[in-house]
């Protein structure tokens, strides 16, 4: 039923990189059989011109060898097997290369449509092709409609062209008839080339015509309907309840890289309830601070609880922590128009370790630029230390 249903959609979206690479596996790709033999048909007449007086003076050998013979040859059975076999294989030598030749010219022009492509599931067998009503459905569907016109069309083309060629030919014909058999071989090997180049520019005409027909309607039978693209999504994204669970997932495991950074840290700047910036400074390095954790609300109290667990300093800056956490991203250096507020608090927190009083007196307040103010919802605002 649900096949039913899906096959009963209209099919308008163009198929996606998945059903073009499936469908390659299962050998259905753009093909069409006319390039192939138009440019195989102008290949081999090409060979004819240049080699086929030399493969017709072989046949003709052969051929007066036939035909001029010992007549003691009759009385002895063996010796006619004997002239008769090399005879055959004279001719087979004399047409094998043009057999090669004319095979992997097919073979090489096989994929000027649609590429080359085997696939072993191409050629495994299907029980579904042995039903007698599928077999009808494939009988009188478009595609052998459109098959049963190209071939009438290639008969009448073809045809009407050879008619042309021995009409055109009747005089040479009638003289090639008065030839000894060498010279008329070779007459005719010319306008046999002649006849395979002339057949070939006509089968250009259908392949011209049915190469864009087999691209177009591969394309369509590859088309799909929404609803199979929707569960082609499906597929490959996942629903969205596991995409949920993958994102939720991966927060986590970021929140905890991030606590574990806050370790590393010298200093976490507060505001002090609803923002913490967890920064780290390396004094041998010639970089500036770096931002290792950051967050809001609860994020950030559970910075600064991890920070008082692993002995990191707080330092108490509103517009310092706001400046920061809205200008800035994890893992990333402060901005420069931070540098100097930021220096000030690093330069305070290390010297804390002196564990001097006047140190612990002197407490700095760093000012934040104007443009670099921010309200606890983001906003730029001018607010002024009082």
């Amino acid at each position: 039923m649900a096949e039913n249903s899906d096959d009963s959609q209209e099919k308008t979206e163009e198929p996606t990189e998945r059903k073009i690479s499936k469908a390659r596996e299962e050998g259905q790709i753009a093909r069409s059989q006319e390039v192939a033999i138009a440019a195989s048909v102008i290949i081999v007449a090409a060979y004819l011109f240049v080699f086929g007086t030399q493969i017709f003076s072989r046949l003709s050998d052969v051929m007066i060898d036939l035909y001029t013979f010992d007549a003691a040859l009759l009385s002895d059975q063996n010796r006619i097997l004997t002239a008769l076999y090399v005879s055959i294989e004279r001719g087979l030598v004399a047409i094998l290369p043009l057999m090669a030749f004319a095979l992997l010219t097919v073979l090489a022009f096989s994929g000027l449509v649609g590429g080359y492509n085997f696939s072993f599931k191409a050629v495994a067998p299907k029980l579904n092709k042995l039903n007698p009503l599928t077999g009808l459905k494939r009988i009188f569907s478009m595609r052998s409609i459109v098959e049963l016109l190209k071939a009438l069309l290639k008969f009448l083309l073809v045809g009407g062209i050879a008619f042309l060629l021995i009409a055109e030919s009747v005089d040479d014909f009638a003289q090639i008839s008065l030839m000894s058999l060498r010279p008329g071989l070779s007459s005719s090997a010319e306008i046999i080339a002649a006849a395979f180049f002339i057949v070939a520019c006509g089968l250009i005409v259908i392949a011209a015509i049915d190469a864009p027909y087999q691209i177009y309607q591969h394309s369509q039978k590859l088309k799909m309907s929404l609803k199979e693209v929707k569960d082609e999504r499906k597929e490959t994204d996942g629903s969205p309840e596991v995409k949920q669970k993958i994102r939720e997932k991966q927060r986590q495991a970021s929140f905890a890289r991030m606590m574990e950074a806050v370790s590393d840290a010298d200093v976490v700047i507060t505001n002090p309830e609803h923002f913490a910036i967890a920064l780290s400074y390396d004094p041998t390095a010639d970089e500036p601070p770096k931002v290792v954790a950051k967050g809001a609300d609860l994020v950030a109290l559970r910075i600064k609880e991890r920070s008082k667990e692993e002995g990191v300093p707080l330092f108490e800056s509103p517009m310092l922590a706001r400046a920061l956490y809205f200008t800035t991203e994890l893992d990333q250096f402060i901005p420069e128009p931070l540098f100097e507020a930021v220096a000030q608090v690093i330069a305070y927190i290390f010297n804390l370790s002196t564990a001097h009083s006047a140190v612990k007196n002197n407490r700095p307040t760093p000012r934040v630029p104007d443009d670099m103010l921010f309200d606890s919802e983001g906003r730029s605002a001018e607010i002024f230390e009082g």
